[in-house]
């Protein structure tokens, strides 16, 4: 799953064109599914494009679901965190229970 929100946008409004997010981030979602996942794949991977914020879009997701699994670190300000914002606050917030990936970045 993938989630995407329109920027922020302060004063007046001025006309441009607005990129297709929900496109780019289907996009992103398929690489990533394509990169994880091999022939035979033992797990059914539901791939979903929503719009939203990220954690709410994800809690609601956990709803019914067996698994939610989320990774270690988000984009904000506080990169060297061990859990970023979103993934946090699915720990705390899920119905269902949650994975936490780490990234290759982060080491062992």
């Amino acid at each position: 799953m993938i989630a995407w929100e329109l920027p922020a946008t302060h004063g007046y409004p001025v006309p441009v064109p607005v990129p297709d997010y929900g496109g780019l981030a289907a996009e992103v979602l398929a690489g990533a599914i394509a990169e994880v996942s091999g022939p035979g794949e033992p797990v059914k991977i539901r791939s979903t494009v929503a719009e939203g914020n990220a954690a709410g879009v994800l809690l609601d997701a956990s709803a019914g679901a067996e698994l939610l699994v989320v990774g270690s670190r988000g984009h904000g300000g506080f990169v060297e965190a061990l859990l970023g914002s979103v993934g946090q606050h699915c720990v705390h917030h899920a119905t269902c229970p949650v994975v936490v990936i780490r990234d290759s970045l982060t080491g062992p």
